[in-house]
């Protein structure tokens, strides 16, 4: 007896259940708009009178709900819907709006269907179960309502008053029957309707790689803003407590310089943190570019005990923001090399250019103690390469003839 009522009356035929009457009391305001329709063409004042009238209006207010299923946000509600109320798997349904033509159309074709079977099993829910109570009492209450309900003559025969409760009952389940089965098909045709595309698998394919991209951004702008204060700082303290009597004034110079590193480096370490907090780093520090801050950068790397030349032979103010923010970070990157690995003293050439379309990026600084320290696997020329790598540039470092040398060629047009 359960294995039968449970197909009709259980838990998930109930939910299906709710869920046909939800789609009907969607499709009430279309079944209004297509009165509005129908009733001059019919001319009728009073559509909802006539049951032909009504399923005129129904037809014709369902072309304008698949129309309305073109707003983004129906496949994500109905996905919701039919996940909580049909039991379909939340792996087989999409959660974003449709993409593509072809989404589309699928979408609009679930919206109408879910529309259409449930303004029908709404619109029976409403009729039959007082309809079937008014059979069931009806043996009862013939003798003493009977002319009042208008009760059809054949129910005056005793036979059709005994069948009048078993109709009753058999209509409620009937009524049942419609519902679980409208429900079955909506459950059974989801997945083919409101299920992810191709598009959608390989948005989903790529959210990993994307959020995977964006911690290695994080990760070497935390390299690079960090990296280079914290070695620049300890050069700059180093070379001036070694002069701190013979040279005040170039003590003095350093502790200017370790006060404006770290000040820039908190603010840029406040930019990458408002990254992590808000996804756009909104409110916090703009993130440094050459034609800020490229002098700046030169200053404090001198200050570390370095000799610094710079050569600058392109128009800094005019490159795109994405270019002039990651040449940034790789010349100081290159600087962050050299002050760990040429020595207190060394000399390093920078050089920024243009051409071919091209900027390109130049770092030299002497070889002797280079090689051993570039044998250690850090982090810093692979996150070099990798902003070359976006932008569509390439980036070599290497010994020529007798120096160290980073070169970095970036296409003018480049754009993350």
């Amino acid at each position: 007896m359960r294995a039968v009522a449970r197909p009709l009356f259980g838990r998930r035929a109930r939910l299906r259940w709710i869920h046909l009457i939800l789609g009907g009391a969607l499709a009430m305001p279309y079944v209004l708009v297509g009165a509005i329709v129908v009733g001059p063409v019919a001319g009728s004042t009073d559509v909802f009178s006539s049951f032909p009238l009504q399923l005129s209006s129904f037809a014709v207010g369902l072309p304008l709900a698949a129309v309305t299923s073109l707003f983004p946000l129906t496949r994500p509600l109905e996905s919701a819907a039919v996940r909580w109320l049909c039991g379909v798997d939340a792996d087989r349904l999409a959660d974003g709006p449709a993409r593509g033509r072809a989404a589309k159309v699928r979408t609009a074709l679930w919206f109408t269907l879910h529309l259409a079977f449930g303004g029908i099993v709404a619109g029976m829910s409403l009729a039959v179960p007082p309809f079937a109570a008014v059979l069931v009492v009806m043996p009862l209450t013939a003798g003493v309502f009977g002319d009042r309900l208008g009760f059809p003559e054949v129910f005056g025969q005793p036979w059709a008053m005994a069948l009048a409760p078993v109709a009753g009952v058999a209509s409620l389940l009937a009524l049942a029957g419609c519902a679980a089965r409208a429900g079955a098909l909506l459950a059974r045709w989801a997945p083919a309707l409101l299920g992810p595309t191709p598009e959608d698998r390989l948005a989903a394919a790529e959210a990993p790689a994307a959020d995977h991209a964006v911690r290695n951004r994080l990760a070497r702008e935390l390299h690079d803003c960090v990296g280079h204060a914290l070695s620049a700082v300890t050069l700059q303290a180093g070379a001036a407590r070694r002069v701190l009597d013979a040279d005040p004034e170039f003590v003095r110079e350093a502790l200017a310089a370790i006060e404006e590193t770290t000040r820039r480096t908190v603010g840029e370490l406040d930019t990458v943190l408002g990254v992590l907090r808000d996804g756009d780093g909104a409110g916090t520090s703009p993130a440094p570019t050459t034609a800020a801050d490229l002098d700046g950068l030169l200053r404090r790397t001198r200050a570390g005990g370095l000799t610094v030349t710079a050569e600058v032979a392109a128009p800094l103010e005019a490159l795109p923001p994405v270019l002039s923010r990651e040449a940034y970070r790789i010349v100081q990157e290159g600087l962050s090399n050299a002050l760990r690995h040429a020595g207190e003293g060394a000399g390093v050439a920078v050089r920024v250019e243009v051409r071919a379309g091209h900027l390109e990026l130049t770092v030299d600084n002497p070889l002797p103690s280079v090689p051993a320290t570039r044998s250690g696997g850090g982090h810093g020329l692979p996150g070099i390469e990798s902003r070359a790598r976006v932008l569509g540039g390439t980036a070599h470092a290497g010994p020529v003839r007798d120096t160290w040398r980073l070169h970095v060629r970036l296409p003018l047009r480049a754009t993350l």
